[in-house]
């Protein structure tokens, strides 16, 4: 009787114990599904749904904002968001591999489909913060981080091993330095600089010819010293490389202060209007120029001004061997095809030219390819267009002026460029809008003047930057400005490299191409209602803003009240703080209904738990 009350038993322990078992397993794989590889957490609207449990109580963050349990217009509004994974410390949304795999997008790699702009879709969107890499500190300032800058902030040293013969960079400690090296200019980047010099026979062996060269194209720029040395020299690049092979390039020159952009040639056009650089750049970028009927070197030349040149630093150019000797043959042939001339020629580096106008094009035989594009093309049209193998002609005017007609710098900032009448802009009009933006941003740094040190803020965006007012107004200190333009027409990206700065197009509806962490201000001038217009999430650009933007970083808002009133409620959220809010309906009668808010981001680091650094 006692024998059989215990198998009796010993069944019940067991079937107990297989229904917590199961319970068990069944949690496991409900966690991994929200908290695998893929994601946190999908969706906005599942953030709503969340509790505060992710960060706990958040005694410092800033009493303005919202508790969790208020209600806006569109429901609860939550205490905080949730954390991405750490191995997401480094995400870039739409240039996510993992993406790519788990969709099983069919993409030719020989086109390099891989490395160009893949967004998911809003189910599959990464809804969580970016946290910091463990240890991280506030980045090295500007200029002593072109030289330097921590290793805990981008903890990869496979470059300094890969590249050793070349000196891009060298361990030292806590931090990792940059002698200036490159693959072509091991001896540093500001000999190779003038050196080009040299050869183009400019005065003072000076890159910048007396303020005629300003912007120059570094495509394939490794961590971007070309661009870095440039800038003593008072020339913007916009350096641009892929998230390849080597994929913490890009990441490595934005946390030096370099101006950069992650990208690649590929299928799409760049993100740049036509006739936007004095010089294009390629040092052993490992680029084959001959695919697909020369369409990437047509791209290039799409890009160049009228005279411009490309400075080509690779074997092809003093051919060592027969494959050398094939690829220059056939590459010289197409540049006479395109009316490339060489400017000059020495060691290891060929420097080409574009021609001034249209008639080398025109005495072409019938029948020559490359092509000339055909005349409805507009060759500013560039986001998410494709790629076309043909020779972009001169406009009537620009024909007529054989050349760019640009004034030098830094005249050009200030000067009415050509192109003006393109986008439906007077001479009167460029000008008010000079005055305007040099009132605003006055305004604004009186705001800032409590929280920021001359030295503070290197990288800056300006998130709708219209004709580069914004910028243009920033010309006395040392920082840098990517000015974006959105994909909506007008299209005055041209007038902005025009004016001699850089910046791209994008539609904030998606992520940004660039590493987390890599832009210390960002101003959004009417962003939020745009994006609201299109229908778009405000939470999503909120949450991108705080993964583009570095810890201790500004945001400025300039937008109606009720949207400032509404990112008010997610500063807890979001780690925020505000600093500063002002009317501006003194500045000029089209505010009268805008408000500045101005945003700094806290710094909060993650290990096993959450926690603010301040």
């Amino acid at each position: 009787m006692m024998r059989g009350r215990s198998e009796d038993n010993q069944k019940r322990r067991l079937v107990t114990w297989v229904v917590v078992l199961m319970i068990f397993g069944g949690g496991l794989y409900l966690y991994s599904q929200n908290h695998g590889s893929s994601a946190i957490e999908y969706g906005s609207k599942s953030l709503r749904k969340l509790g505060s449990s992710y960060w706990g109580g958040d005694d410092d963050a800033d009493d303005s904002s919202t508790k969790a349990g208020d209600y806006a217009d569109d429901g609860i509004i939550l205490k905080s968001f949730p954390v991405c994974d750490d191995r997401h410390i480094e995400l870039i949304p739409c240039l996510d591999r993992h993406l790519i795999y788990q969709t099983r997008l069919k993409l030719d790699l020989s086109l390099m489909e891989h490395y160009e702009r893949h967004c998911p879709q809003p189910e599959r969107r990464y809804n969580c913060l970016i946290p910091p890499p463990p240890g991280y500190q506030v980045p090295i300032k500007w200029p002593k981080s072109r030289d330097e800058v921590w290793k805990v902030n981008i903890p990869h040293t496979h470059l300094a091993t890969e590249k050793s013969d070349q000196n891009w960079m060298v361990v030292k400690g806590e931090k990792i330095s940059f002698p200036g090296g490159g693959t072509h200019f091991h001896y540093g980047a500001d000999k190779y600089i003038a050196s080009l010099a040299r050869m183009l026979k400019f005065p003072n062996n000076k890159l910048n010819n007396r303020g005629h060269v300003r912007t120059v194209f570094d495509v394939g720029c490794g961590v971007a010293s070309f661009g870095g040395y440039l800038l003593s020299s008072d020339i913007i690049a916009m350096s641009l490389a892929p998230n390849d092979v080597h994929q913490n390039q890009i990441q490595f020159a934005l946390e030096r202060g370099i101006p950069a952009y992650l990208g690649v040639l590929g299928t799409k056009r760049l993100p740049y209007p036509s006739r936007s650089f004095e010089l294009a750049h390629c040092s052993r970028c490992r680029i084959d120029w001959l695919q697909r009927n020369g369409i990437l070197l047509l791209e290039l030349d799409r890009v160049l001004r009228p005279g411009g040149y490309f400075a080509y630093s690779s074997p092809e150019a003093y051919a060592q061997d027969e494959e050398d000797l094939r690829i220059w043959r056939k590459m010289s042939a197409l540049v006479e095809r395109m009316c490339w001339k060489i400017a000059a020629k020495q060691n290891q580096t060929v420097i080409w030219v574009k021609p001034l106008t249209n008639d080398c094009y025109m005495e072409r035989a019938p029948g020559t390819e490359p092509p000339l594009c055909k005349s409805d093309d507009d060759p500013d049209a560039v986001w998410g267009v494709p790629m076309e193998a043909c020779i972009t002609p001169y406009s009537d005017q620009q024909h007529r002026a054989r050349g760019s007609g640009l004034a030098p710098w830094p005249a050009r900032l200030t000067t009415p460029p050509p192109r003006l009448a393109d986008v439906g802009y007077t001479n009167e009009m460029f000008e008010k809008d000079m005055e305007l933006w040099q009132q605003r941003v006055e305004n604004y740094w009186n705001l800032l003047s409590a929280k920021i040190k001359p030295d503070t803020i290197r990288n800056i965006m300006d998130m709708k930057a219209h004709l580069g007012s914004f910028a243009a107004a920033l010309k006395d200190k040392d920082v840098w400005v990517m000015n974006v333009v959105t994909e909506i027409r007008p299209n005055t990206l041209k007038i902005i490299y025009d004016r001699g700065l850089i910046g791209t197009t994008h539609d904030w509806c998606e992520a940004f191409s660039t590493y987390p962490r890599t832009y210390d201000l960002l101003h959004a001038w009417t962003v939020f209602s745009d994006i609201e217009m299109k229908g778009c999430s405000v939470e999503d650009l909120l949450i991108e803003m705080d993964r583009i933007l570095r810890p201790k970083g500004f945001i400025i808002v300039r937008d109606k009240r009720p949207i400032v009133e509404l990112i008010k409620k997610y500063l807890k959220a979001l780690h925020w703080e505000a600093v500063a809010t002002a009317d501006s309906n003194q500045e000029s009668e089209q505010d009268e209904d805008d408000v500045v808010f101005i945003i700094q981001k806290k710094l909060w680091l993650t290990s096993e738990s959450f926690r603010s650094s301040d």
